[in-house]
């Protein structure tokens, strides 16, 4: 019997994390990214598929659509806090390539 309620309760912990986003970069320094050209366009290139990707940029194309369609449901709050920081950042900061973002990964507005 406690076999069985091990197993469920590996089954449901299993289950749950699949309800959320890997937590492995969340440790990113995102502000330096923000204020390096060259790691901005590294990671502005692997997200518009012009060049190659580092994990984390990899792990974040294949996410941000799915994260976009469900209002970042399955991020952690400190993704969600590093998501807002760098919209508002590309607002601000870098129009141009905030409006290819946009293009590419929300085309029709659903998500602004």
């Amino acid at each position: 019997m406690k076999f069985v309620i091990v197993a469920l309760a590996l089954v449901v912990l299993v289950a749950a994390q699949d309800d959320k986003y890997t937590t492995k970069y969340d440790n990113i320094d995102v502000d330096e990214i923000l204020n390096s050209d060259r790691l901005f366009n590294n990671y502005f290139k692997c997200l518009m598929d012009e060049g190659s990707c580092t994990p984390e940029g990899n792990e974040l194309k294949r996410v941000l659509p799915e994260a976009l369609e469900n209002k970042c449901a399955k991020c952690s709050d400190k993704q969600k806090e590093m998501s807002s920081k760098v919209f508002k950042n590309l607002q601000a900061n870098r129009p141009e390539q905030w409006a290819l973002l946009k293009g590419k990964y929300d085309p029709e507005g659903k998500y602004s």
